[in-house]
């Protein structure tokens, strides 16, 4: 481009001299369909949403894996009951830690000692971690990958768009007014730099009334639906504040949990094949 000033870090420009070249997983992994779970907003439900999804393909049959990329705020291998279990690795490689149902996870969790010390880098090292996560691990035969993001629009989130050949996003928000603001930053920065988005993954969207079962909006009066079709985007997934989930997750049993809030989302994510 006659304008083009040559930092290709920066730019959404698809041309022929972009320097920028997607990194490749390591030799013994074949990683089919990879997508990100992101959020402009910490705290909205972003590992909930990777851990149902994983969970659900896992279930239809499908190999899985999970990349943790949270890595300051690791949570995943909380909800898969992997407390106290440790990635191991030979001269091949790392291995990710299995989760009883087959499903392939790495985190920095699983490489601590004790998993209440803090991971105190500076985003340049945190950015080189997560693509040696990708690039590093041996995943083996993966049909869908997983990416739980860390929140904001930052070095991991410009990182994973830039240098992993991810398939897509799912963009997760709850439906308070601030945060789907805040949100909306990440879907303008996905189309900024030609990241596809699949949809919208709801959290916290209502609650059931126990006595007659109707859907009660906590947070919201219905206008969240119609800020994400003002993105061009569609609500594929509506997840309840549910107290069973929420034990699930803290038991370390979200693959026992039973539910059909992301079928919607799978399908879609399915098709996209």
């Amino acid at each position: 481009m006659a304008d083009c000033n040559h930092d290709c870090s920066n730019c959404s420009e698809k041309c022929a001299d972009r320097v920028i070249e997607k990194l490749k997983p390591h030799q013994y992994s074949n990683i089919k369909h990879i997508y990100a779970v992101i959020s402009g907003k910490g705290g909205v439900g972003k590992s909930l949403v990777t851990s149902l999804l994983a969970s659900s393909f896992n279930k239809k049959g499908y190999s899985v894996a999970i990349i943790d990329a949270d890595v300051t705020g690791p949570s995943i291998p909380q909800a898969f009951g992997l407390k106290g279990q440790r990635a191991e690795g030979d001269e091949d490689g790392l291995y990710p830690v299995t989760s009883k149902n087959g499903i392939r996870i790495m985190s920095a969790n699983l490489m601590l000692d004790d998993e209440e010390t803090p991971i105190i880098w500076r985003g340049s090292l945190i950015s080189s971690f997560v693509q040696q996560l990708f690039t590093d691990v041996i995943y083996g035969d993966v049909d869908y990958m997983f990416i739980d993001m860390p929140p904001g629009t930052g070095d991991i989130p410009l990182t994973v768009f830039q240098m992993i050949p991810i398939d897509g996003i799912i963009v997760v928000s709850s439906p308070q007014d601030l945060v789907s603001m805040v949100v909306a930053k990440s879907i303008n920065m996905a189309k900024m730099m030609n990241i596809p988005i699949v949809g919208v993954a709801e959290n916290m969207a209502y609650i059931k009334c126990p006595n007659c079962n109707e859907k009660i909006n906590v947070f919201g009066d219905g206008n969240f639906v119609k800020d994400v079709k003002r993105h061009g985007l569609d609500v594929l997934a509506e997840i309840p504040i549910d107290k069973n989930l929420a034990k699930a997750v803290d038991n370390g049993a979200i693959e026992d949990f039973d539910t059909d809030v992301m079928d919607k989302l799978v399908k879609v994510i399915e098709e996209r094949k």
